[in-house]
């Protein structure tokens, strides 16, 4: 189906992530040229367009609101106004409702631009220096019970670095879980306010950063934290390895199937997959083995 084309133009537009200089002279243009702009919070985003001397009407939209904001926002694309979407800091549709309305864009074929801006993502994955087998993104982790420890399962264990928001309340726990599950020697890099006047980096092991931090009365301000990934050796198998095997066989593939896709995936030798499926056998007897795998 043909997308809308006699509706107003929508703009997803990122906004600093702390230092007001970091906009880009386009959303700045873009903001110019709307009709009206759609914020998080109206009092944030008003300061930054008076940087800028920018006079729009503002309405809110966040996540106690966007379904009613969201039929706002086609009303007045409907009208053929231009509208631009922005929360209170970075790229809207990243760990906020912003991907609501991209979804509503696309269902009703309506056009829409994302323009690239500030992140806080992007400057702590190249502070940490952990990107050579790329990153993980998590954003912010379930704030308890067996669906966060079950993520941290997952994902501590892949050669890619993991990235992830936390709140300054959460962090000292969050990092003494990951500490339990692969242990104090990690590497880490802790970003507090980037962008900020009190921006802090701080690099080390788990046990390092958590001797560091446990020793303020607080933390305060805005963290990203980012893992470095494990280097799989042949010397052993990562939870991560044994669960694609596992997952590979019990869909139906056999055993050679599984050992070569795994080796493809995870660039190990065949004969040591080879070892690690006996070893499980072995381990839960050839009765278990198809509940194991």
């Amino acid at each position: 189906m043909k997308e809308i084309s006699e509706w107003g133009k929508f703009f997803i537009c990122p906004t600093p992530i702390g230092n007001l200089g970091d906009i880009t002279y386009r959303t700045v243009s873009i903001f110019h040229q709307v009709d009206l702009i759609a914020c998080e919070d109206t009092r944030v985003s008003r300061k930054l367009l008076q940087r800028y001397s920018i006079q729009k009407p503002l309405f809110s939209y966040h996540a106690h609101n966007y379904q009613s904001a969201i039929q706002k926002i086609l009303t007045h694309l409907k009208r053929r106004e231009n509208v631009a979407l922005i929360t209170d800091a970075g790229m809207p549709g990243i760990q906020d409702p912003g991907m609501e309305i991209v979804n509503q864009l696309i269902h009703n074929h309506i056009n829409f631009e994302v323009l690239p801006g500030a992140s806080a993502v992007l400057p702590a994955v190249v502070y940490s220096g952990f990107s050579f087998n790329g990153y993980l993104f998590l954003g912010f982790l379930p704030k308890s019970g067996i669906e966060r420890k079950k993520r941290l399962e997952q994902l501590l264990f892949s050669p890619q670095a993991v990235v992830l928001y936390e709140s300054p309340k959460r962090i000292l726990t969050t990092l003494q879980e990951i500490q339990n599950l692969v242990g104090e020697e990690r590497k880490a890099v802790f970003c507090r306010e980037l962008t900020k006047i009190h921006q802090e980096i701080i690099r080390g092991t788990l046990k390092e950063i958590i001797d560091t931090l446990i020793q303020r009365k607080t933390v305060k301000g805005e963290i990203v934290l980012v893992l470095e990934g494990v280097s799989i050796g042949e010397e052993r198998v990562l939870p991560l390895v044994q669960n694609c095997l596992k997952q590979l066989l019990f869909t139906g593939h056999s055993e050679k199937d599984a050992v070569e896709l795994t080796s493809a995936i995870f660039g190990l030798k065949k004969n040591r997959l080879k070892l690690e499926i006996k070893h499980q056998k072995n381990l839960f007897g050839e009765k278990k083995e198809k509940s194991i795998f």
